[in-house]
């Protein structure tokens, strides 16, 4: 609320006193209304004498003082709530919203409107007549544009957007070239549109028709962005509506491209199974009129819509980070939303609150909302609550700018306005392009099934750029044939492309990150045999090891933290490394390397389970260190952040991120791994199917707690049946590893090929601190993953059985075959679960030449975990399909787990001890239970 708003309520003998106070000492009252004063008597001394004139100004006149209070709340009441009273629909009338601005409102009457009021001077104009404080006002604030900002705190922001508007009435003023971009723009959208329409009918391409303001929007922002701002890069994120119009007009990408999808062509490449046209992602450099290049990056996406605005951010910090050595100013993320999407899409509000973490800024990102007043066939008042599609803005107080998208002069001010923002204050803004959409859902669909009456005044409704051409016209600004002329090369253009991609026998689907990715090959399964040598010099390793235990001269830690960091140092020197210590060598050894390495989640920065503390806090401050960032003055930039309370977002961020950046170990942790499944979507839509789609390699890792250890169905199991569900080809690995070394050589490993895939680990907890969980440091100096790991006590002649398993229930079979002397049977780990390596477990399988069973043991229920898949890999295997693979698990369940301790420990007792139990295994595959070993 504004400084001066309460006063239109004050006692008028109070009012007074302050003012002969003023008069008798100006310094004995407060600084404020000192100010105040000193414009009455200005205004007396000098408009007084005016002939004709009415004045609110005269000595000690109370009443005439209170009505300036009074004009003064009018002002703030149209900074306020101006934007309820706009021209901002082009196709209905808004919403009614009282109490209005009626000067009758504020205490004041139509009589009052020819009287000059002081308060003129807030708004710029001077004294003047209220008449002309309120058409100076309603041209800002109530015009095409509307503005919500007052919810802002900080003073500074609020006032610079008060003087940026007021002083032009957010009325633009462009020169004749400027204005003749637009219209040319706007020509490339309305006709490119026509053009699909007319020559595909029938076909879904989800116009950008009623907000083809979008198409001059964008190009004012990379035009005004580059001459004002020296930016560099602007980065996109969209959903399908306008897509095509995106790509062709503003990336650039050639229209006989484009043209060649819709001819449904087949893919050139045969790993590529390709996606809809209006889902593929682009990345092109532009020259603006002002002579500075443009990087300009727009995302693929899927159809779940607002998922792609995490993945931006995360390229944009990318970006921001590898070219521009985190100057914000230089990149700019531009996100384009619907309005029914960006209300009722809950990752929009997470995305909104990671703006401002120093984890995932991005010094502001652009949100644009095409506002068709429409979802889908629902109403605008059927989805949302909120009164504006955009009021999750205010969340983070940022400004929202309301314009009616039929005015391409009033959207490019807003364009340049909001992002001159971003780039002075570093916040996202908002903007709702107030349109409508000339079509229903797609181009095939019924609008006035649900919406006749809005659809009625749609079809009467001319398109911007008609509506822009008879403004032009009228005003004299060009002359009559120009736009005809546009319009007629424009077509000519169009036609002679269709020509040509009517004479292309095959799509092609180009990395939209090409660039990026010079290098990288997409691999053949075969790269998956073997993995490569990730050993690292125990010279370095040590040396590594003695800066992660190190305590920095004139720091004093926490006194546990410290006996940790003395534990760590007494392993280095003994040589035997627990999980911990294995990943922070890891994490060092790629630092080293000159590699990024960027670890975000939940609580990361010490570890759920408490075994990392790769960042600490010095005792008894909020001071922070961290050790793996103080190796060497040449290693790679190393970022650890603990995240928001976020698993869609956050992972979609980093997805994002590692789709830039190749080079860098890119990981996200989940808290446990069953919070995995919050970001469903990112793995479904991006992580096991984005190759495949869009051509787009992504190295991204997941750390995702795994192990029934008693805690419940929520702290149990990260799910690996539904990632084992959606892998092929190698499209993911999928590991669960035993051992420090392992887990130490594939995180090495993601770095060590000529390609990227994600990894997806399942990381262990009660191993975190298992007596047996250990690795020597020779075993991280030499060798490499191992994908299988054979039983190295196991006397093949011996062995009757064989018993697969994967993950920490190894421990509790190696401590029950050792309890039992069990020499008859081998416990092979199968390490990566994907790709399978059936070439080495039929070689280890193979080598058990007297075994009689094998057995898959797992802790999981009969339909979760991987059992399904192993049997779904040995029965179509020409060679494992020899072996009659049978289970040992739970139940099949709908929870994953009990919440009994009791009864999980049952469980897993009969687990255990049914892996020893001899079985006879009939004629029909079946096996039946005979006695237990002794």
């Amino acid at each position: 609320m504004d400084k001066h708003s309460y006063l239109s309520n004050g006692d008028t003998s109070a009012l007074d006193a302050i003012y002969q106070q003023y008069l008798s000492d100006p310094a004995s009252v407060d600084a404020g209304w000192a100010r105040f004063f000193e414009g009455f008597e200005l205004a007396r001394t000098e408009f007084n004498a005016l002939p004709g004139v009415k004045h609110a100004v005269g000595g000690g006149d109370s009443e005439h003082l209170r009505k300036e209070f009074k004009v003064l709340d009018l002002i703030v009441g149209y900074r306020a709530r101006g934007h309820f009273f706009t021209h901002t629909n082009p196709v209905r009338e808004r919403r009614k919203y009282e109490p209005t601005l009626a000067v009758e409102n504020f205490g004041l009457s139509t009589a009052d409107l020819d009287t000059v009021f002081e308060a003129g001077n807030e708004i710029g104009i001077g004294a003047a007549k209220l008449r002309d404080i309120i058409a100076m006002l309603e041209q800002t604030y109530c015009n095409n544009i509307g503005v919500e900002f007052r919810h802002i705190r900080q003073p500074e922001k609020a006032k610079w957007l008060e003087q940026r508007m007021e002083k032009v009435r957010n009325t633009p003023e462009f020169s004749l070239e400027e204005k003749k971009e637009f219209l040319f723009k706007l020509n490339q959208a309305v006709v490119f549109e026509k053009f699909l329409g007319k020559k595909f009918i029938g076909q879904k391409r989800f116009s950008i028709e009623g907000v083809e303001c979008l198409i001059p929007a964008l190009d004012w922002i990379i035009e005004h962005g580059a001459k004002a701002h020296d930016v560099k890069d602007v980065v996109i994120g969209m959903a399908h509506r306008g897509r095509l119009n995106v790509l062709a007009n503003t990336l650039n990408k050639t229209y006989e491209s484009i043209f060649t999808e819709f001819e449904g062509k087949d893919y050139e490449d045969a790993l590529v199974e390709g996606d809809v046209k209006y889902h593929m992602g682009y990345n092109s450099r532009v020259k603006t009129e002002s002579g500075k290049e443009v990087t300009l990056t727009l995302s693929p996406n899927p159809s779940h819509l607002e998922s792609v605005g995490p993945v931006v951010q995360g390229m944009a910090r990318a970006i921001i980070e590898r070219h521009h050595g985190f100057d914000f100013r230089k990149a700019v993320p531009v996100i384009i939303h619907g309005d029914a999407a960006i209300a009722g899409q809950g990752v929009v509000y997470e995305l909104v609150q990671m703006a401002g973490l120093k984890a995932y800024t991005t010094g502001g990102t652009v949100h644009i909302v095409t506002n068709n007043q429409v979802g889908f066939t629902t109403n605008y008042i059927d989805g949302r609550t909120s009164i504006y599609c955009t009021d999750v803005g205010k969340v983070t107080q940022c400004p929202i700018f309301h314009v009616n998208a039929d005015d391409v002069e009033a959207v490019a001010y807003v364009m340049q306005l909001a992002l001159d923002y971003r780039q002075e204050f570093g916040t996202d803004v908002f903007i709702d392009l107030l349109g409508y959409r000339r079509h229903g859902h797609n181009e095939g669909d019924e609008p006035k099934f649900t919406q006749p009456v809005l659809y009625k005044a749609i079809s009467k409704h001319p398109d911007p750029r008609e509506i822009y051409k008879e403004k032009l016209l009228a005003s004299g600004t060009i002359e009559a044939g120009l736009a005809k002329e546009m319009e007629q090369q424009y077509q000519d253009m169009l036609q002679a492309r269709l020509d040509e991609a009517k004479q292309i026998e095959k799509s092609k689907i180009t990395p939209f990150l090409a660039h990026r990715w010079v290098g990288f090959e997409r691999p053949d399964i075969s790269a998956f045999d073997e993995s490569p040598a990730t050993g690292v010099a125990k010279k370095t390793l040590k040396a590594i090891g003695a800066k992660l235990t190190e305590i920095p001269e004139g720091k004093k830690f926490f006194s546990k933290l410290e006996r940790i960091l003395q534990d760590r140092a007494r392993m280095m020197e003994e040589e035997k490394l627990d999980w911990g210590m294995a990943e922070l060598l890891a994490f060092g050894s790629v630092a080293m390397d000159g590699k990024p390495m960027r670890l975000t989640g939940q609580d990361v920065e010490r570890g759920t389970f408490s075994h990392r503390h790769a960042v600490v806090k010095v005792e008894d401050s909020e001071e922070e260190y961290m050790h793996l960032a103080h190796l060497s003055k040449d290693q790679g930039l190393v970022e650890i952040y603990n995240s928001l309370l976020s698993e869609y977002a956050v992972m979609g961020f980093e997805y994002g991120y590692a789709f830039y950046e190749p080079e860098a170990l890119q990981i996200w942790e989940a808290q446990f791994g069953d919070f995995v499944n919050g970001a469903q979507i990112i793995l479904d839509q991006y992580l096991c199917a984005a190759e495949e789609k869009w051509n787009a390699m992504n190295g991204l890792v997941l750390l995702l707690p795994h192990g029934y250890e008693g805690q419940g169905a929520e702290h149990s199991s990260a799910r690996m049946e539904r990632f084992l569900s959606t892998a092929a080809d190698g499209n993911m690995q999928l590991v669960n590893c035993t051992t420090p070394a392992n887990y130490f050589h594939v995180l090495r490993r993601q770095l060590a090929r000529n390609f990227r895939r994600p990894l997806v680990v399942f990381t262990p907890k009660s191993l975190l601190r298992h007596p047996k969980c250990v690795s020597s440091l020779d075993d991280l100096a030499k060798g490499r993953f191992q994908e299988v790991i054979d039983d190295a006590s196991a006397d093949p002649k011996k062995v009757t059985t064989v018993v697969l398993c994967q993950g920490k229930i190894y421990y509790e079979l190696l401590e029950k075959q050792q309890e039992l002397g069990a020499e008859d049977t081998a416990i092979v780990r199968v390490e990566q679960l994907h790709p399978l390596p059936d070439k080495q477990l039929a070689a280890v399988l193979k080598k058990y030449s007297n075994s009689t069973r094998t057995l898959w043991v797992q802790e999981e229920p009969a339909n979760m975990g991987a059992w399904m898949y192993m049997q779904m890999n040995f029965t179509e295997h020409p060679v494992l399909s020899a072996y009659k693979l049978q289970r040992i698990s739970r139940k099949a369940s709908g929870a994953p787990a009990t919440g009994s301790s009791v009864r999980w420990a049952m469980q897993q007792k009969s687990i255990i001890e049914e892996a020893f139990t001899d079985r006879v295994v009939g004629k029909d595959g079946k096996s039946t239970k005979s006695k237990a070993r002794a």
